[in-house]
């Protein structure tokens, strides 16, 4: 089973890469954006009987590996 993890900062942290990232579409001509968040992605490929366990596996995981929970949050997809 595969599941998809999600992680990004938190709204209340600062985010200098997304801020960099939106001064520069905005010096190329791109008006329409007000703001980036940038974040990381990843994708698991678990033995896990049902997608509730699956669920449960990749949350465990992204707790405590993938995201560090005091600036970011993450959301999981199994599927």
């Amino acid at each position: 089973m595969r599941a998809r993890v999600f992680v990004t900062l938190k709204p209340s942290v600062f985010d200098p890469q997304g801020r960099t990232i939106a001064e520069s579409l905005h010096s190329m001509g791109y008006v329409g954006i007000s703001d980036v968040r940038q974040g990381k992605y990843f994708e698991l490929e678990l033995d896990a009987p049902s997608a509730d366990q699956a669920r449960e596996l990749a949350s465990d995981v992204a707790s405590r590996v993938l995201a560090n929970p005091v600036i970011e949050s993450y959301r999981i997809e199994i599927g």
